[in-house]
């Protein structure tokens, strides 16, 4: 099968990620619970992971970077952790329901408020203008929610503009399911306070990997209880990163193939992004002469280019293209469905092809010419 649906989960993972994930099933020794040389060695692992995301993401300290077992276990740390009554935030509608959901219950609950910020132009075109948040801005406005690159069409606001126009009080969440991996995300140099990733997409971990890395003006208090290794003559849960939020066991293959898989972006991360760019304008090119599909993403890194065909819903086509073509795409909304009301793609929904550097163009070629014989 021609795998495109990178963006729900990686197809193909690096061989040094692969060894790593199988030597660690092997030794199946519990970091961070036993003192005993394979336990050190593990848990030396899991410090190494904490060190070289601290390292990629420009972060503000090992000890600030939790392990998840996703994005959106670190999302819902990042945002029922740190928002109290009285709260008000802003999202963007192009924000995934790991986003949104958290922040309707928190509304339905009477603890926050919040304002969806819409997008300017349409379809390929849409985007995000900062001055649209500002306007937004409530005196008790205590979080920005913008997402790193959307999961439907690819589009990468500039958070970085974002944080310019925000009141040095207000704190910047970033979802970097989808741009983590796929270009360069500095957390103090765009002054991002909160950032969470999922080692399953473009971070080239296997699934049941995620991170939340944050700031020193933020403090998540723990929505899992439970053994730490440490202060276990307590009742209570350590008041001290990464401790107070890693209650449990950790996954150790997937932190491990998160470790290796950072390893590899540190090195290739530059070719990788390169590699996807070229590929996804050769697909938007192709497309672009299919008068039957109207697109809704502009070339990018990350690889993701969404389209609606003029009379057949998205799930027909993706479901048509995996039956008849051994192609893998999504149809759908994919969890976002405000940007769906935004692009007017709520009732038929969008076709999503997403692209890694493993892919070729002799592959986009097969698909294109599935795509026309529709």
């Amino acid at each position: 099968m021609i795998y495109f649906d990178n963006a729900a989960t990686g197809g193909r993972k690096p061989d040094t990620v692969l060894t790593a994930v199988a030597s660690s099933i092997k030794v199946c020794a519990n970091p961070g619970r036993s003192g005993h040389k394979l336990s050190l060695a593990c848990a030396k692992q899991i410090q190494n992971c904490r060190y070289t995301l601290n390292a990629l993401f420009d972060g503000y300290g090992f000890d600030r970077v939790i392990f998840t077992k996703n994005c959106t276990e670190a999302l819902n740390v990042a945002l029922l952790g740190v928002l109290k009554k009285g709260d008000h935030v802003i999202a963007t509608c192009m924000e995934h329901n790991s986003v949104l959901r958290p922040l309707e219950y928190l509304r339905q609950a009477g603890t926050i408020e919040y304002d969806i910020c819409p997008l300017r132009g349409e379809k390929a075109g849409a985007y995000l203008h900062a001055e649209d948040i500002r306007a937004l801005l409530r005196p008790n406005t205590r979080l920005v929610a913008v997402t790193a690159a959307s999961n439907v069409t690819g589009y990468a606001p500039d958070v970085k503009a974002v944080r310019k126009i925000l009141p040095d009080h207000v704190l910047l969440l970033c979802d970097g399911a989808q741009g983590a991996g796929h270009f360069d995300i500095k957390m103090q140099g765009a002054g991002i306070d909160l950032l969470t990733i999922a080692g399953h997409k473009g971070m080239l971990g296997i699934q049941g990997s995620g991170a939340l890395l944050f700031s020193e003006r933020v403090n998540p208090v723990p929505l899992l209880f439970g053994g730490t290794g440490s202060m276990s003559i307590s009742l209570e849960m350590p008041d001290f990163y990464p401790d107070a939020l890693e209650a449990g066991t950790l996954n150790f293959p997937a932190v491990l193939s998160l470790l290796e898989g950072a390893r590899h972006l540190t090195l290739h991360q530059k070719e990788i992004t390169s590699k996807i760019l070229v590929l996804s304008e050769y697909l938007v090119k192709g497309l672009q002469k299919l008068p039957q599909y109207t697109l809704y993403s502009a070339p990018n890194p990350c690889g993701i280019t969404a389209f609606a065909h003029r009379i057949f819903p998205s799930e027909t086509i993706a479901e048509r293209l995996s039956e008849e073509y051994a192609i893998a795409t999504r149809g759908g909304l994919h969890c976002a469905p405000l940007i769906h009301e935004a692009l007017g793609t709520q009732d038929g929904g969008l076709v999503r092809v997403s692209l890694s550097h493993d892919n070729t163009r002799q592959e986009i070629d097969i698909l294109l010419n599935a795509l026309s014989a529709m």
